[in-house]
């Protein structure tokens, strides 16, 4: 069964790690029954209290929903939040995680409208809120994470519409005056057993006077209409057709737009301006100081369009301090990595290291992975408006009961004061996913300097794309140490090794929960496992003048990297086949590793075709977010550079609720897997300041770089695990292995470096 697995409780106890490891630590001590983070425990994380009730779907909000409250019910479990049906019997489904790319505004409909028995072409989607009801029913926050969202709200969705399915019949059987149990539901209306029909439109507003049902049947999968079959998306049309607005889209009457000129130095401040050139643009209102995050300042340009204020900035002339802030130099940098990894550290993983000097074959190997960008397509914004019994603020967050937190107390209001109108966002990748909430702050933070300068319109915050890769929270630099000895089957004896690079969760609210024993978890996720290696595991965490912070997969993105090039080299060293070294290494214990390789290996051809001259095979299997994917890749390298032909993925992410859903990430994360080893894709540093601006010396991806690309799901009928972030991380390896085939040179770094 789909729920065999899931509580009552819409499965709270779902705790496995986001990041990987956040969502391990976020969860609830294991002696305690499942469910949600209780208050207390969201109030002790976030530092903050209360939240704003932004929608009122269905005449009533959350607080005001019937009784149902008082008989268990919590507000993420009452369809009043999550649910409106129109007179016409259009059915809007509120969906309570940040739409950016990855499906979940056809997805979580999906899930709803399938016990609801709604007519799927009636269905729409609308984003929430930071309403208490669109918090995340494992962890009690606003989150989108860890690719969480269907994993996490599957069961909650179906119970959402099963209790409104309930209550339409309850209207009905209340109109016709005869049992519920006579009557049946078919897409979107209620049928009585003598053929009398009305549609869910116009059954809606009695039937939320109905009594919120705290027990539901759910329907058995076999009789599934919606959920894993494959759909278009709700969103595909307007996005394709340019119609979609996302939060860089938000107009509002009398809407001014600011850009802050940021210290080229993390944390520096100016220290004198002259603003008169700035000031006489036409359109400039005013130019004002303004705190930023991590102590810096900056000056805040204030106009009536963005053209205006960025033509403003560019007029400013500021002599910045950078006196009292660290100077990070990347070329010193991997020094003093490799000096670190030298010393002593905590240990994550303790195993026995003395057969390593007696090991016949050895692998002594050094790894380092740079900073990197999210660079999503659309920068960040944030509109705030105040006003005297609040704020609104319209962004694209994937923390909106955090970053409205934040935002009260720069603004000195009640939590409750601040409404979060989640929009839109043209990726983001973990980039609007900030403990310190650093552009939403600094928008509430021009919004207050505006008012102290008499200024009391709306202001939309704007970054500029050079302004998103200057802006710091990468994906940490990082350096591997190996050395690994085995024998001549391939057996490991002894796996020594240390990691060096920057903790993203240190100094954050989530450090009390994630750092054990002095290491980030999310450093070691994808360490290891799934293989019965004897390894020890030190981590060196260097505090550095670099914010830093989870990027899609997290530590995932160099650790898959690390394992299955070593796993390639120890097949090859023994003269064994890859994948049947795996399979073997992998025994009886990891039935889904196993699955998903060998469907990749199957659907590819590969070992039953040969490839043209010049071509190699190259393989990776990698689990992260619970779910599994191998791939079987296709590279060849010409003029010096490595090329990507094709790639197959088996993938086991148990029951796909949305097939294309699936295929569409996975297509997008081997995509963004294969930019980490494009020539060009790093961010670095000298005496402090970023090197890169733009897209024309920070690389990512472009159309001529996709592969033909092969997408295979492993069928299953358990609960869904994560998608938006698996397909990462075994694609850089698959194609490293590739590339070491064709050249006899196995590939250390990311990005590649053939020369």
């Amino acid at each position: 069964m789909l729920n065999r697995h899931l509580s009552p409780e819409l499965g709270a106890a779902l705790a496995a790690e986001m990041p990987r490891a956040l969502q391990h630590i976020l969860s609830r001590d294991s002696a305690e029954a499942p469910s949600a983070l209780s208050r207390r425990g969201f109030l002790k994380i976030t530092g903050g209290a209360g939240f704003a009730l932004g929608f009122a779907p269905l005449a009533a909000t959350a607080a005001d929903a019937p009784e149902a409250s008082a008989k268990g019910l919590k507000p993420f479990q009452q369809p009043v939040s999550f649910l409106r049906i129109a007179p016409d019997g259009t059915v809007t489904v509120l969906v309570n995680r940040l739409e950016f790319g990855q499906g979940v505004h056809t997805a979580l409909p999906m899930i709803l409208a399938e016990e609801l028995d709604a007519d799927w072409s009636r269905v729409r989607a609308e984003l929430g809120s930071n309403d208490p009801a669109f918090v995340d029913p494992a962890f009690g926050l606003h989150m989108t994470g860890g690719s969480n969202s269907i994993k996490n709200s599957f069961m909650q969705y179906r119970e959402l519409g099963a209790r409104a399915r309930a209550m339409l019949m309850g209207a009905a059987a209340a109109r016709w005056n005869v049992g519920v149990a006579t009557l049946r539901t078919e897409q979107g209306q209620v049928i009585s057993a003598d053929g009398r029909r009305a549609g869910y439109g116009e059954l809606a507003d009695a039937a939320m006077a109905q009594p919120v049902p705290e027990q539901v049947t759910l329907k058995n999968p076999k009789d599934f209409r919606l959920i894993g079959k494959p759909m278009d998306r709700l969103d595909s049309k307007a996005k394709s057709s340019g119609k979609q607005d996302f939060g860089i889209d938000v107009r509002l009457p009398g809407q001014l737009t600011a850009v802050i000129a940021r210290p080229p130095v993390f944390g520096a401040k100016p220290r004198s301006v002259d603003d008169a050139a700035a000031r006489a643009v036409r359109g400039v209102k005013a130019v004002l100081r303004v705190p930023l995050d991590r102590g810096a300042e900056g000056i805040a340009v204030i106009a009536d369009g963005y053209w205006p204020a960025k033509m403003g900035r560019e007029a400013l002339k500021i002599d910045w301090d950078n006196s009292a802030v660290e100077k990070v130099d990347s070329a010193k940098q991997l020094a003093q990595y490799r000096q670190l990894a030298r010393q002593d550290a905590p240990e994550h993983f303790k195993a026995d290291m003395a057969p390593l000097a007696k090991a016949p074959h050895k692998i002594q190997a050094e790894f380092h992975f740079p900073y990197l960008a999210h660079a999503p397509m659309e920068p960040l914004n944030c509109t705030v408006q105040w006003q005297p019994e609040g704020a609104t603020l319209w962004v694209g967050t994937q923390f909106p009961g955090v970053d409205g937190m934040a935002a009260a107390k720069v603004l000195g209001l009640k939590p409750e004061q601040v409404a979060v109108k989640v929009q839109m966002a043209g990726g983001g990748f973990g980039r609007r996913a900030v403990a310190t909430s650093d552009f939403v702050t600094e928008a509430c933070a021009v919004a207050k300097a505006a008012r102290s300068a008499g200024i009391e319109a709306p202001i939309k915050t704007q970054w500029s794309r050079e302004d998103d890769i200057h802006g710091g929270y990468y994906r940490p630099m990082h350096l591997h140490q190996a050395h690994l000895g085995f024998d001549k089957q391939g057996n490991v004896l002894a796996w020594d090794h240390v990691i060096v690079g920057q903790s993203i969760v240190s100094g954050t609210m989530f450090e009390g929960f994630m750092v054990k024993n002095g290491i980030d978890q999310t450093a070691v996720e994808g360490m290891k496992e799934p293989y019965p290696f004897p390894m020890r595991l030190r981590v060196h965490h260097p505090k550095l003048n670099v914010p830093v912070l989870w990027w899609r997969s997290v530590g995932s993105t160099h650790t898959a990297f690390v394992m299955e090039t070593l796993v390639d080299e120890i097949a090859r060293a023994t003269k064994q086949d890859p994948v049947a070294y795996r399979l073997k290494m992998f025994g009886d214990k990891h039935p889904r590793h196993r699955a998903a390789l060998e469907l990749a290996v199957a659907q590819s051809g590969y070992g039953q075709r040969k490839l043209p001259a010049g071509r190699a095979f190259g393989v990776a299997v990698h689990e992260s977010f619970d779910t599994v994917v191998a791939y079987v890749v296709e590279a060849s390298v010409k003029k010096g550079q490595a090329v990507l032909h094709q790639v197959t993925a088996g993938v086991h992410c148990n029951l796909a609720v949305n097939p294309r859903t699936v295929e569409a990430q996975v297509q997008g994360a081997a995509l963004m897997g294969l930019g980490m080893c494009l020539p060009g894709a790093a961010i670095t540093l000298k005496d402090g300041v970023v090197e890169q601006g733009n897209f024309g010396d920070y690389v990512v991806p472009r159309i001529t770089d996709m592969p033909a690309i092969a997408v295979h799901i492993v069928p299953s009928a358990e609960p869904p695990t994560g998608m938006g972030e698996p397909g990462l991380p075994p694609l850089a390896p698959a194609f490293a292995n590739a590339v070491a085939k064709l050249t006899g040179k196995p590939q250390r770094q990311l990005p590649f470096k053939l020369a």
